[in-house]
């Protein structure tokens, strides 16, 4: 019915006006409580499915990724549609507007979308103040970044950066460091090493016992990449979210938003993100965990991604394309790829791929 009925129509509109038209009906289906009635048609419960990392239990490893829920608005209704945890954000200290409008654009015959919000979101306060007295149904991470700012340099931009991580880190199950946002106005990320090593060494100073992940770029070369592992081991980082959008447009079928800037989602870093996962996965013996991004339409493309190193997986993009029932699809998959493989839950497929 999504695919056939809805999608056309949702896709002749503008992609960031269904986007805000979607937070609102969540909203409004939340807060009416209808949500609750969508639950036994995308709730999927199973043994097989649950698993716990760094503490938190989790009833499914499909996760919500960042980018979506900007201001988190969606913390209720998304339990409802059957994801077993949720990011919200990504937050900055200061409020954001964004880059200029239109900043998000569909690729339909590459499965993907342009995006450039630039870190549009209400500032860390604002959010702050939405989550402080819930409760949540599902785990929440918080996605943090450094506000986009081109005069906020340097030095400065660790203190931005830290000021979010104070206001933050009391809410949720744990902490994404966004380090690797393609979109802010600046163009720079906290994947310069150097950068990196100054931003977790101010924010391990404030840290108690948040857990914090860093969220990377497909695009990191290896030598990049082992530079960053060293750093992150250094200052007790718990893993990694594999990956971000790409910069990279190199073998996309050419269809006119392609002439649009912004970074790249979809089925084009599915394979980019695998590999990465792969690497890191075997690089550190599997010691972070991972959580696997990018690309992500199916069970079979989830379950490649566990297998290749990841704990968890994030998604948005596949949703947008597939409708909200991807979620229940996805694990119903999953159940059965564990029971053709012989396995009786989830971690037990972790980094099976890795030689």
């Amino acid at each position: 019915m999504y695919k056939k009925i809805i999608r056309p129509i949702l896709f002749k509109l503008d992609p960031e006006f269904v986007h805000n038209l979607t937070i609102l009906a969540g909203r409004f289906a939340s807060f009416t409580r209808l949500s609750i009635l969508l639950r036994p048609l995308f709730v999927i419960k199973d043994k097989k499915l649950e698993t716990s990392i760094l503490g938190i239990h989790l009833d499914n490893p499909i996760g919500l990724a960042a980018g979506f829920d900007k201001n988190a608005r969606l913390t209720k209704f998304i339990p409802d549609i059957g994801f077993g945890f949720m990011e919200v954000g990504s937050v900055t200290a200061e409020p954001c507007e964004g880059n200029k409008k239109p900043r998000v654009h569909r690729l339909v015959q590459n499965e993907g979308i342009v995006v450039n919000f630039g870190l549009s979101n209400h500032g860390a306060d604002k959010i702050f103040k939405r989550l402080s007295k819930k409760k949540f149904k599902i785990p929440v991470g918080i996605s943090i970044a450094k506000t986009n700012d081109p005069s906020i340099k340097g030095k400065a931009s660790i203190e931005d950066y830290v000021k979010t991580f104070k206001r933050m880190r009391s809410i949720g199950s744990y902490i994404t460091l966004n380090i690797s946002c393609p979109n802010t106005g600046d163009g720079k990320t906290f994947e310069d090493t150097i950068l990196l090593k100054m931003l977790l060494k101010e924010i391990n100073l404030s840290r108690k016992s948040e857990k914090i992940f860093l969220k990377i770029s497909p695009d990191l070369d290896k030598t990049k990449l082992d530079k960053i592992l060293i750093i992150a081991d250094k200052y007790n980082i718990n893993g990694f979210i594999v990956s971000n959008l790409t910069k990279n447009r190199k073998g996309l079928k050419q269809e006119e938003n392609l002439k649009f800037p912004g970074g790249i989602s979809g089925k084009y870093i599915n394979k980019k993100s695998n590999l990465l996962i792969n690497y890191i996965y075997k690089k550190t013996n599997g010691k972070f965990i991972i959580i696997g991004c990018g690309g992500i339409f199916s069970g079979k493309d989830a379950y490649e991604k566990i297998k290749n190193g990841a704990s968890l997986i994030q998604l948005i993009t596949g949703m947008i394309f597939e409708g909200p029932g991807i979620i229940k699809k996805i694990n119903k998959e999953l159940i059965d790829l564990l029971e053709k493989d012989g396995y009786n839950n989830i971690k037990e497929a972790i980094g099976k791929n890795v030689l």
